[in-house]
């Protein structure tokens, strides 16, 4: 090891454990985020079914079996949700045209709204930290987030 490798190493490593340790608050908090969009949807929404909503919302609809590989979930937690988000009023089902034994899921009208407004509060909350950012901060960032992406 080169002796500015040695000089660094303690300061890398302590550079490493907090970006460790603010990578658990980034997670703890998207944790409490996702609970508190789902109450903002409706009251009884559960976690679970706010991330198929979410999902299914962006793709324009989706099938049961397709979240199930997508959310690596067994095909009776999905079912569970979809009913969940069906009762809720936040979800329509219909026959698939190719194949009549599918079912298309699609976001009803009302959860896309609520669903937008999120979005848009998020957004907000993200462009005011981005703000403090500089481009060159943002392009570092990106850069390790997509470097962890492919670990």
């Amino acid at each position: 090891m080169a002796p500015t490798d040695a000089a660094t190493a303690p300061d890398v490593e302590s550079a490493v454990g907090d970006l460790q340790a603010h990578l658990n608050l980034i997670f703890a908090r998207t944790r409490t985020l996702w609970r508190e969009s789902a109450a903002r949807i409706a009251p009884d929404l559960q976690v679970g079914g706010y991330k198929l909503l979410t999902f299914i919302d962006r793709a324009g609809s989706a099938s049961a079996h397709e979240l199930a590989e997508r959310f690596e979930m067994d095909k009776s937690v999905i079912s569970r949700q979809v009913r969940m988000l069906e009762e809720l009023g936040l979800l329509e089902s219909r026959p698939d045209e190719r194949d009549g034994r599918l079912r298309v899921l699609t976001a009803t009208p009302t959860a896309s709204a609520a669903l937008a407004e999120l979005r848009r509060d998020h957004s907000r909350r993200l462009d005011a930290v981005m703000a403090e950012l500089t481009a060159d901060e943002i392009r570092a960032a990106s850069k390790v987030f997509r470097l962890l992406s492919e670990v």
